[in-house]
């Protein structure tokens, strides 16, 4: 599993039965604040069109699996424990929270749509949304400051000799500082220019300081909003008026029900149903009561309404819309599968190139890497050639 998606969210917003519906981990769920104290880390899975099919052949993979001819392929998923407005200033569970949450390649933030849990996650009625994704991306903002401003401390006080190449530049200072965000001095000198800001922060006042926080964190720790309990009306009323809100237009948000995903999984467990993860739709197989028949109909008629349940959507919007990451299928261009076909998918950057591909399968291949071969068109592709999702590539070595 090359890329962790971090769970985050206010006590009591449904995080635990998100997480939970995404692997099927037994993690205890309750309405009160802490349920989760330490980080639960579980597989979940991104779905794609398998290639199997095109190649006439039936996959036999070696992790995750493939159903209905998709292809679900593990990522890791962090539940992190709850948080609490203050925690950057080491306020409830803050300090751990921020810790753990620096593990995560990209967050999926959950939040109670219906509004009946306050900040503090509380029971509660009418209270916005808006306010959960505010407080979340100011803690979040307030945490990067907080590091921005002892990397700036550490940049004026660093001695500078009298020769030229003495020079110390600020980019290289606050990499060292950002380190644990992976990030780069080129990243930084980027995101600082395009705040038409100076590479001297004598020249910044507080507000500059904040907005190259933001835009740090925004591209270190990119974030989809699970908009939960959207089977409840009141959640869809806020989420019209959210997503009409040009003020989160910089936000992917994801309708969601935790609860309906977790219950079509543990139908189709039990031969009641048959579904596909992500699905909008599912076939009752099983004989049901006229309750259970009435419950099935309603989670059917939301997963129409919003294209699925959204745990799936909200996964996979994260992986393959924030952070632009591909599937790719090690294959064979003569079609000899001789440890099964297709029985490994992995999931890269979007910048991967063959010759990362092989790096990523093992060193040893990378350091060997002659070519690769694109098994669809059976054309020859060197080392640079950037390979699309889903592609099939065979990897030719001097091993």
């Amino acid at each position: 599993m090359s890329y962790t998606v971090g769970l985050v969210g206010k006590p009591s917003v449904g995080k635990s039965s998100f997480f939970n519906a995404a692997t099927m981990n037994d993690v205890p769920e309750g309405a009160y604040p802490f349920t989760t104290i330490d980080p639960s880390v579980g597989e979940a899975y991104v779905g794609v069109d398998c290639a199997a099919p095109e190649f006439d052949e039936e996959c036999e993979p070696n992790h995750g699996f493939c159903e209905g001819g998709t292809r679900f392929v593990p990522v890791e998923l962090v539940d992190v424990a709850g948080l609490i407005p203050g925690a950057h200033e080491g306020k409830g569970l803050g300090n751990q929270f921020l810790t753990d949450l620096n593990e995560a390649d990209v967050l999926v933030h959950v939040v109670d749509f219906s509004g009946e849990t306050d900040l503090e996650g509380e029971p509660t009625e009418g209270h916005d949304p808006r306010d959960d994704v505010d407080f979340l991306e100011d803690e979040l903002d307030q945490w990067y400051l907080g590091i921005l401003g002892k990397g700036i401390e550490k940049y004026e006080s660093t001695y500078v000799g009298p020769d030229p190449g003495d020079e110390v530049k600020l980019e290289e200072v606050l990499a060292e500082q950002l380190s644990a965000f992976r990030t780069n001095k080129d990243e930084i000198k980027q995101v600082v220019l395009s705040l038409d800001l100076e590479l001297d922060p004598e020249s910044w006042d507080g507000d500059d300081r904040f907005e190259l926080a933001r835009e740090l964190r925004k591209r270190t720790k990119p974030m989809v909003i699970a908009a939960n309990k959207m089977d409840a009306p009141a959640a869809r009323e806020n989420y019209a008026e959210i997503t009409a809100d040009p003020a989160y237009d910089h936000l992917t948000i994801v309708p969601a029900s935790a609860h309906a995903e977790q219950s079509l999984k543990k139908a189709a467990e039990g031969g009641i149903v048959d579904y596909t993860p992500g699905d909008a739709d599912f076939e009752v197989v099983g004989d049901v009561s006229a309750e259970q028949e009435s419950g099935l109909e309603a989670i059917r008629e939301f997963a129409t309404e919003f294209g699925g349940t959204g745990v799936q959507g909200a996964i996979e919007a994260a992986l393959f819309g924030e952070l632009d990451a591909k599937v790719v299928f090690p294959g064979s261009a003569s079609g000899d599968w001789t440890k099964g076909p297709f029985r490994d998918c992995f999931v890269l950057p979007g910048h991967a190139t063959a010759e990362d591909f092989a790096y990523h399968l093992h060193s040893d291949i990378g350091d060997g890497f002659l070519h690769g071969i694109d098994c669809r068109s059976r054309r020859q592709v060197g080392a640079d050639t950037r390979l699309e999702h889903r592609a099939v590539l065979e990897v030719v070595t001097t091993g």
